[in-house]
C-alpha cells in the first residue's frame, strides 16, 4: 500500500510539471489555433492538423504562445533556438540586476554652484559606472511650500547628465523630501568592460612612451662624442 502511494505521488508530480511546460507540436490538444508565422505574420485560425503540417513543411515547431486565448495562439518557430535565446536574455538580465547598485545623493534646495557641481560629479561617476542614482532634495521649514523649486533643480540635474542616464522615476514628494531616480544608459557589465579597455589602452600607451624614451636615451648614449 505504501509503495503504491509513493508511485502515485511521483506520477502526479511529473504530470503537473508536464502541464506547466509550454506545449509544442503534438502536445497541443485543441481543435484549432490562431496561427502566427515565423516572422510574426498573422495566418489566421486554422485546424490543428493543418498547423502541424505547415510546421513540418517549414522544418519548424508549432509552439503554443497564448494558451488562454480562444482559440489558443500558436506560432511557427525553432523552439530549441527560442529557448536558448530566452535563457541567455534571462541570464543577462539577472546579472545586470544583481550588479547594479542604487546610489543616493542628497541636495539642499539652496545649494551653491560649487556644491552643485561637486554632487553632479558624483552622479556622473555613478551613472558612468552603470549604477542607478536616487537623488533626494531635503526641504527645510518653509521650503516645503516651494516644491516647484525642487522640481526645477532636479530637472536641471537630469538635463546635465542626460548623456549618461535617463529619468526612471520623475520627481515626487516623499515626506519632507523630494526624490527622483536616474538610470544609466549602459549596463554595469558594459561599463566595467569599457573601464577595463580604457585601462588597458592607457597602460599600452604608457608602455609605448616609456619604450620610445628608453630607445632615445640608448641612442644618445651610443652616439660618439663630437
Amino acid at each position: 500500500m505504501g509503495a503504491f502511494s509513493i508511485a502515485t505521488t511521483s506520477f502526479e508530480l511529473k504530470r503537473s510539471e508536464h502541464i506547466s511546460e509550454t506545449r509544442i507540436n503534438d502536445r497541443i490538444r485543441v481543435a484549432e489555433v490562431r496561427l502566427v508565422g515565423p516572422n510574426g505574420e498573422q495566418v489566421g485560425i486554422v485546424a490543428i492538423r493543418k498547423a502541424l503540417d505547415l510546421a513540418s513543411e517549414a522544418d519548424l515547431d508549432l509552439v503554443e504562445v497564448a494558451p488562454q486565448a480562444k482559440p489558443p495562439v500558436a506560432k511557427l518557430m525553432d523552439y530549441g533556438k527560442f529557448k536558448y535565446e530566452s535563457a541567455q536574455k534571462a541570464r543577462e538580465a539577472r546579472k545586470n540586476q544583481a550588479n547594479t547598485a542604487l546610489k543616493e545623493i542628497r541636495f539642499r534646495l539652496k545649494i551653491d554652484e560649487h556644491d552643485y557641481e561637486t554632487k553632479k560629479g558624483h552622479v556622473t561617476r555613478f551613472l558612468a559606472g552603470g549604477d542607478k542614482v536616487k537623488v533626494m532634495i531635503m526641504f527645510r521649514g518653509r521650503e516645503q511650500s516651494r516644491p516647484e523649486m525642487g522640481i526645477k533643480l532636479l530637472n536641471r540635474l537630469a538635463e546635465d547628465v542626460s548623456d549618461l542616464g535617463t529619468v526612471e522615476s520623475s520627481p515626487r514628494v516623499d515626506g519632507r523630501n523630494m526624490v527622483m531616480v536616474i538610470g544609466p544608459h549602459k549596463s554595469k557589465s558594459d561599463a566595467k568592460a569599457e573601464a577595463r579597455k580604457a585601462s588597458s589602452d592607457a597602460k599600452g600607451s604608457a608602455a609605448e612612451v616609456k619604450s620610445r624614451r628608453d630607445r632615445v636615451a640608448a641612442e644618445k648614449q651610443a652616439a660618439p662624442d663630437t
